[in-house]
């Protein structure tokens, strides 16, 4: 594996160095001990699967609240999708920057999306299926949201936004000094 760090400090997306022969191919695509800076005392908890039908649809922006604050790692198993992460940690010096990735089953490519950090992807192809492997537990009561056209964060999807959830559309808009990661309070909007 390939690890590449991002300008967001603490995220990566890691890269697989396939073997090919006549047969075709294989890769690790996910070791404990090379992804340890990441992990660190942390076991995968569950393995999470999505499949989105339409190109332009989106998922996100979705985070845990401690103590159900998680790391992912995503990776795109069919199809193409655009994947950010917004830092939503108030004292990170890349509070409320986001990043993109483009996620498809051709490159393999996985995020490492850290604590503390929202999560969405658009789906760039139709039947778009991710993979994703999160070390806690989900609960909701410790979920939350960022909207994903909120300005204060200025995501740039590559596409028109065609179907979202009415959950994900409906995440607070976020207000100046505001925490995400504190319990939400609804604000105006932009």
């Amino acid at each position: 594996m390939i690890i590449h760090p991002l300008p967001l400090q603490g995220a990566a997306v890691v890269d697989v160095e396939p073997f090919h022969d006549a047969r075709g191919l294989f890769a690790r695509l996910f070791c404990d001990d090379e992804l340890s800076e990441f992990l660190g005392p942390r076991q995968i908890r569950n393995v999470n699967y999505s499949h989105t039908r339409d190109c332009g649809a989106l998922r996100g922006m979705h985070f845990q609240r401690p103590p159900h604050a998680e790391v992912k790692f995503v990776r795109c198993t069919r199809g193409a999708l655009f994947d950010v992460i917004v830092d939503i940690r108030r004292e990170s010096p890349t509070f409320l920057q986001w990043h993109g990735e483009k996620l498809t089953e051709e490159n393999q490519r996985m995020m490492v999306v850290p604590e503390g950090f929202a999560h969405g992807f658009q789906a760039l192809t139709e039947g778009c299926d991710a993979t994703y492997l999160v070390t806690q537990y989900w609960s909701s009561s410790h979920e939350g949201g960022l909207r994903y056209d909120d300005p204060a964060v200025g995501i740039r999807w590559p596409l028109e936004v065609t179907e979202i959830s009415d959950k994900d559309a409906a995440h607070p808009w976020l207000v100046d000094g505001a925490d995400p990661l504190a319990v939400p309070t609804e604000g105006p909007g932009p």
